[in-house]
């Protein structure tokens, strides 16, 4: 089955546009999670939604959205005023400039993607658009709607197609200050080449490294008891 597409829209360099689908390049389906029960029924625990003072439950028709704007006090927002502030989507990813990609602080990374054509009838405009990001050797900058928000996508060649990554807003990154500048400076002795003996130790190239961890984090989070109830053999 050909993987759906998360968003489809157009890709857009100067004159030259062509229709694309959008991928996430990762998943959470593989991710090991656990359930709530209640231990006296074994049943499953769920959750409703109350009213915070009286401790009714609150219809689905009856909630609403509305802004805080002082502790207990809101503007309540009716969904046509929510629908007449929602950011307009274009369905279009305007390039707007390159940028060297040692340039973006691994901190405004967010979610990857993979690009396709959408089609045959744009798999030459996209050739032409994915050589050019190619051919400068850096990063294109754009522009992307998803679910009524502005987001900034990092676009770069990969392969037959593109990969594109979400960054982050300067507002959504915590500053390093708050955090690192209490830790003292210490002098680290010549006598203890820590660093030296472990990269000397015979490091796993990357994949292999994340493969090794991830069989190790699937062991530890499932635990022998699980994997013989449920009658899975468990991981070498």
């Amino acid at each position: 089955m050909a993987p759906r597409a998360y968003w489809k829209g157009y890709l857009k360099l100067s004159l030259v546009s062509c229709p694309i689908a959008l991928f996430p390049a990762t998943s959470e389906r593989e991710k090991i999670s656990f359930h709530q029960l209640n231990k006296k029924t074994g049943h499953r625990v769920k959750y409703r939604k109350v009213d915070a003072e009286s401790g009714d439950e609150v219809d689905s028709a009856d909630i609403i959205k509305g802004y805080e704007v002082g502790k207990g006090d809101y503007i309540e927002l009716d969904p046509e005023e929510l629908e007449a502030v929602a950011i307009e989507s274009k369905r279009t990813i305007d390039i707007d400039e390159f940028v060297p990609k040692d340039e973006i602080d691994e901190l405004y990374l967010k979610n990857p993607y993979y690009i396709a054509p959408d089609g045959e009838v744009g798999q030459q405009a996209f050739a032409v658009i994915r050589g050019a990001i190619r051919k400068e050797g850096m990063v294109a900058i754009g522009k992307v709607v998803f679910t009524s928000r502005e987001h900034i996508i990092a676009l770069e060649a990969g392969g037959k197609g593109l990969l594109g990554i979400t960054l982050r807003y300067p507002y959504e990154v915590r500053n390093e200050a708050d955090y690192f500048d209490d830790i003292p400076d210490e002098k680290i002795p010549k006598d203890m080449p820590l660093a030296a003996r472990a990269t000397a130790s015979g490091a796993l190239p990357v994949i292999g490294f994340l493969d090794a961890s991830s069989a190790a984090e699937r062991t530890a989070q499932v635990g022998p008891a699980v994997a013989q109830r449920a009658d899975v053999a468990e991981p070498a």
